[in-house]
């Protein structure tokens, strides 16, 4: 998928556990998971804003676009 979530790793450097952000942005850890391993086919603009908020970033932050190239 050319979209790559960067969740991970701003989890890591801010020191915080999925299931404390989980519980803070109002899902589930399962519904967490998906977003975080690049599982997820959307994810609703509320929840990028409490994501945002929580982990003091921005939507680039958060999400990387690659395109794949044709050959």
């Amino acid at each position: 998928m050319p979209i790559e979530c960067q969740i991970n790793v701003l989890l890591a450097k801010k020191k915080l556990k999925s299931k404390d952000v989980a519980e803070k942005i109002g899902i589930t850890p399962q519904n967490f998971s998906v977003l975080v391993n690049d599982r997820a086919k959307g994810i609703k603009f509320s929840t990028l804003e409490r994501l945002c908020e929580i982990l003091d970033c921005t939507p680039g932050d958060l999400l990387h676009y690659h395109p794949v190239k044709d050959d």
